[in-house]
This record gives C-alpha cells, sequence and structure tokens, in this order.
C-alpha cells in the first residue's frame, strides 16, 4: 500500500519526505509547565535525531524486536519513537510511572511485548534502573538506552532499513477499559491509512495548526496529537496532561496564544474548563481560531457541549467547532467523523425502548428520553455494521448492536495472542459469511448513515431483564449531590445469591471530605436513581478522590471497579467506626462479598 497523497509507504518514507521539502519548517514545540516553550523542533532536526538513535539500534542488531519506550512530557518522546521506526523496531509507548509507584504495569507490559530493550532519558534512566532492580523486576536486566545525549555524528552511519506499509510499526498497548491491556498490532500501513482519514475528516491543510495535552503514549495523543501534524504538514505545540490537569485554563490559554485550529479532548476535559474558568479567564482569551474541537474517548454528552459554547461564546468559541468522533486503538484511531463546519447531530430516544435494545425517536422531551451525541459518518474507506452480538446478524435500523469495522484502518491483531486476535478481529457475518470484521465491543446504532454509540458491550447492566447503560446511572448520581466529582463515578452490577445487584462507586470532591454526611450522599443517590432508572441501589461506595480506575485517555475502568468493589480495596471515605450499627451491616456484607469473589475466582 502507498500513500495516494504523498507516495510514501512507511513513516521513515513521510518523515524523509518532510526533510526533503521543508527541513527548516518548525513541526513540534513543547511547552513546559503548558505556558513555556522548552523545545522546539524542526523536521531536519528530528531526522537527524532519529537518524543517530536509529544508528545506535542498529549498532545491537534488535531490527524486528521491541523496544519499550519510557520519556517524561517533552520531546524526547518523538525522536525515540521515530528513531525506533528508521531501524526497523517495533516502538512500545509506555507511560513511566509517578514517584512511589511500582513498575508492575511496565513489566507486565515489557514480558508480553518480550521487549529486548528500553528507550529513555538520561533524566529518567538511573532512577527508573534503580527501582526495578529494587523491585527485583526482569525490565532491570534489558538493554537501557538514554537517548537525549547522543551525537548528531551517529547520523551519517544510518542505513535504512528494508521496510514497507506490512512492517509492524508500535504495538499500542490499550488502556484497559474492560479488562486486562493488551498490545495491538499497528503497521505503517495501519497508519497512513488513519492518518489520511483524520486529514480529509478535519479538513487539514498546511495552515493548520496543532495544540495537544493527551499522552503520547495513548492512541489518540501519539495519532491524532503527534503523527496527524507530521502527515500534514503542520507544526502543533504539545504541553504534559499534567499541566492541564493542574490548571485546565492552560490548554485554553495556549490554543489562544498559538491561534489553535485543532485541538481536543475527552469530555471531561470541557466539563473541567467549565468548571474552572473565571469571569477573569474570559476576559484574555481568543477562541475564535479553534475550528475542530474533537471530542471522544469517554462518552461525550450534549449538556457538556452546550455549556462550553454558552460559557466561551464571548472568546470567540462556535459551537459549529465541537467535533464528536469514535475510534480506538483496534483501529489505529479513528473510525467516523462529521462534517467540519456542521452543527453536533443528536438523537433523542426513548429511555424504556433504550434498555431493550431499541430505537425510538421522540419530539417531547421528557423524564425518560435519553439524548445521544452522533460521532458522524464511516468514511467511504472503511465499512461499519450494527450487529447482533448473539445471532451475528446485521441489526435493523431500528435496533441496537455491537459495531463492527473493516477497512484498511483496523490493526493486524493482539501481540503475541491468537486466540484473542481471532476472537475480536476475525469476525464473520453469520448470514452473508462477510468479513473479516473487528468486533469492536462497542454498541450503538446507525441514522442515516450517523453513528451513535449508546455503551459497551462489557458494561451493560443486566437487572430483571432490562439493559441499563452504566454512563446513563452515573450522570445521575453525579448530579444528585454537590459532593460528588463530576465524571469520577462508576456503576456496575455484581451477582449477589444469584440475581444481579446495582453497585455505586463514586469519588467525592476534595472540600467535602472533612464535613461530608456519608448517609445524606448515599440516600440521595438512592433516592435519585430509583427515581430516574426505577433501580434498587445495592451497595454505594464513596471513595477519596483521584482513586477510582481510570485508562489513560479517562475512561472509568468499570470492570476494575467491581474487582476493587469485590476485593475490598477501594480508597473509601467511609469511618464506619462512628457508626457501630453500619460497621457491623458492613463487616455482614464483606463477607457474602468475599463469598461471590471466591466463587468467581473459582470459575462458577
Amino acid at each position: 500500500m502507498v500513500d495516494t497523497k504523498y507516495g510514501v509507504s512507511t513513516l521513515v518514507d513521510l518523515l524523509s519526505y518532510r526533510t526533503q521539502n521543508q527541513s527548516e519548517q518548525q513541526a513540534y514545540i513543547f511547552l513546559k509547565n503548558g505556558e513555556i516553550e522548552a523545545q522546539k523542533l524542526t523536521y531536519g532536526e528530528l531526522h537527524l535525531k532519529a537518524q543517530a538513535i536509529a544508528t545506535s539500534l542498529q549498532s545491537l542488531n534488535v531490527y524486528g524486536e521491541r523496544a519499550l519506550l519510557l520519556y517524561q512530557p517533552g520531546l524526547d518522546f518523538i525522536a525515540g519513537f521515530l528513531g525506533c521506526l528508521y531501524a526497523g523496531v517495533i516502538a512500545v509507548p509506555a507511560y513511566p510511572p509517578r514517584k512511589n509507584q511500582n513498575l508492575s504495569r511496565l513489566q507486565a507490559i515489557a514480558q508480553d511485548a518480550q521487549a529486548k530493550i528500553i528507550l529513555t532519558s538520561t533524566f529518567l534512566l538511573n532512577s527508573l534502573q534503580a527501582s526495578s532492580v529494587q523491585e527485583g523486576l526482569d525490565i532491570s536486566k534489558l538493554h537501557w538506552l538514554a537517548t537525549d545525549d547522543l551525537s548528531s555524528d551517529l547520523a551519517k552511519a544510518w542505513q535504512p532499513p528494508q521496510l514497507d506499509s506490512n512492517n509492524i510499526a508500535f504495538l499500542q498497548y490499550t488502556s484497559g477499559s474492560t479488562g486486562n491491556p493488551k498490545g495491538v498490532i499497528v503497521s505503517h500501513g495501519n497508519l497512513l491509512a488513519n492518518l489520511a482519514v483524520i486529514h480529509k475528516l478535519f479538513g487539514h491543510t498546511p495552515n493548520s495548526q496543532g495544540l495537544i495535552w493527551l499522552p503520547p503514549y495513548h492512541d489518540m495523543g501519539l495519532i491524532g496529537g503527534i503523527l496527524q501534524p507530521l502527515y500534514g504538514g503542520f507544526p502543533v505545540a504539545l504541553m504534559a496532561a499534567a499541566d492541564f490537569l493542574q490548571k485546565p485554563m492552560r490548554w485554553l490559554q495556549a490554543i489562544s496564544r498559538y491561534k489553535a485550529t485543532t485541538s481536543g479532548g475527552p469530555n471531561f476535559a470541557y466539563d473541567l474548563c467549565i468548571r474552572k474558568t473565571t469571569p477573569e479567564h474570559l476576559e484574555n482569551l481568543d477562541l475564535s481560531s479553534w475550528e475542530v474541537a474533537f471530542t471522544g474517548a469517554e462518552p461525550v454528552r450534549v449538556e457538556t457541549m452546550e455549556k462550553f459554547a454558552a460559557t466561551f461564546a464571548p472568546c470567540g468559541f462556535r459551537k459549529e467547532a465541537f467535533y464528536p468522533c469514535y475510534g480506538m486503538a483496534e483501529t489505529t484511531l479513528i473510525v467516523s467523523g462529521g462534517h467540519k463546519t456542521a452543527l453536533p447531530v443528536s438523537c433523542n430516544i426513548e429511555g424504556t425502548a433504550l434498555e431493550q435494545n431499541r430505537v425510538v425517536k421522540v419530539k417531547d422531551i421528557n423524564a425518560d428520553t435519553r439524548t445521544i451525541v452522533g460521532c458522524g459518518q464511516s468514511p467511504t474507506e472503511q465499512k461499519v455494521v450494527i450487529v447482533n452480538p448473539e445471532s451475528l446478524v446485521p441489526c435493523d435500523p431500528e435496533q441496537i448492536g455491537e459495531i463492527w469495522v473493516a477497512g484498511p484502518s483496523v490493526a493486524q491483531g493482539y501481540w503475541n495472542n491468537p486466540e484473542q486476535t481471532d476472537n475480536t478481529f476475525h469476525a464473520y457475518l453469520a448470514d452473508t459469511k462477510e468479513g473479516p470484521f473487528l468486533r469492536t465491543g462497542d454498541l450503538g446504532f446507525l441514522q442515516d448513515g450517523e453513528l451513535f454509540i449508546t455503551g459497551r458491550l462489557k458494561d451493560v447492566i443486566i437487572i430483571r431483564g432490562q439493559n441499563h447503560y452504566p454512563q446513563d446511572i452515573e450522570l445521575t448520581v453525579e448530579n444528585s449531590h454537590p459532593s460528588l466529582r463530576l465524571g469520577c463515578g462508576a456503576a456496575f452490577a455484581i451477582d449477589y445469591k444469584g440475581s444481579e445487584e446495582l453497585v455505586i462507586v463514586h469519588e467525592v470532591e476534595r472540600s467535602y471530605l472533612r464535613k461530608l454526611n456519608v448517609q445524606e450522599v448515599v440516600d440521595s443517590i438512592r433516592q435519585t436513581v430509583a427515581s430516574q432508572h426505577g433501580l434498587q441501589v445495592f451497595a454505594t461506595s464513596l471513595i477519596k478522590p483521584g482513586s477510582i480506575p481510570k485508562t489513560s485517555s479517562g475512561k472509568i475502568r468499570r470492570q476494575a471497579c467491581r474487582t476493587a468493589f469485590l476485593a475490598g480495596s477501594l480508597d473509601v471515605v467511609e469511618d464506619w467506626s462512628e457508626n457501630p450499627q453500619s460497621k457491623v451491616k458492613f463487616m455482614h456484607l464483606q463477607a457474602e462479598l468475599d463469598s461471590v469473589l471466591q466463587q468467581l475466582s473459582a470459575g462458577k
């Protein structure tokens, strides 16, 4: 496969093309603390750095092997990633653990990927290597290479590897919203195909300007934030996710400063800006350049878009800039997106019908109405079908089913996991035998070509034969009491004495920790869920801020949360000793849950 726009078949060819045609053009800027220009790279400088790193890797004879990438926020990651590709080494982006966190997840990724080398910076090398030795991990025995202080003279010895579009570029370890992380195999052809789709859907030109805070070890940050500007030949300013989370207005201020045309993130990011902005912030913001405010990776809420547009309209933000889209690591990145200049599409459907996997549109909004935001249309290069996950037959337009995808952006499978690859990537329709399709595990429906996402197949809560989508319940819960943090709750079901029961886990705002009336909050949750969903909450755990399991993109890891609840390992804020009766009741419930956990562990 050769990219029709630039006539290249690998990302190595793509950066070489940029170097030949616009060597002196600035490609990347990194903003320290989200504000100060700390690092810059032109295409020519990046090409030389990638060559130097590749030369070092070629001297180790590791062609086709896996290299774990561990970098602090900055531009060293980009050079390390492309350096791997320049050497024919398969890159494995990963996130270096925070201080005092163990390296067990890195160990698991390195072991699964069968990594032979770790690329990092001088700043991190000694501390990470020492920690891995202290914890007795196998990664301490791998070859460690600091890439930020390599001599540029090494670039002269670089030998272009034999590569084509079928070669594996990198392994994208999924963030694990419903299970253990798996290494998605992404080829050069997958990357170029998906980058071409993003370029077309987003309407990018050489005059575009990116501004990205999303982490580079996640597909949205790496492919959408770093590689898409490389494909489109336009500059991008980058900042650390932690700097955005610490002060969300840094994101919008950077958009204003650099006149960014493309930027975005999950729904929670827009919510965070709404809550943290002040009248003083609005006075100095200019968001009129923002053309594509993409939003994805978690349920897109129409309320969030409306509030954000209203809040920042005085700064020049236009609601038309919102760009809901859908994608996943298994499809390299994007699956569907809308028209760049069009308003987001939404659909009001009957909540009762939704619980029965049916689509019944309603005109008059009432308590039973669910408003679902469309995530655009699938490009002509791929096919999306809605399939009954049990019969494997395509659904009628009025039915909700599993989203299946086929096309050049669909990745090659899961690394070293043939059984899971076969189950997920090699699906065929039962009636026509058409395939193979990727089974996304997501539920949704198509209306006039527009794709609507309703939830995750594994996360759907089925109680008394009715389907309930956890994100709907979570939204109800977070609005039931002011002490509950927005976007930081999980709803899931457990099997208790032979029946499915609803459990709520939710973080508490830090400002409420010292004055929290637990019973008041729990009662409020129970009453609101009962009135809006007709469900009885079996158990509620209020937990400390920042402790709910989330993926790298901010999705709630409901299955991990469920496991932690059953194991009694959640960081709860309740002090049961102040209420002896509640304590006895809790201990009794925990004993019952321990029994349930033992049965689950035994496979019963």
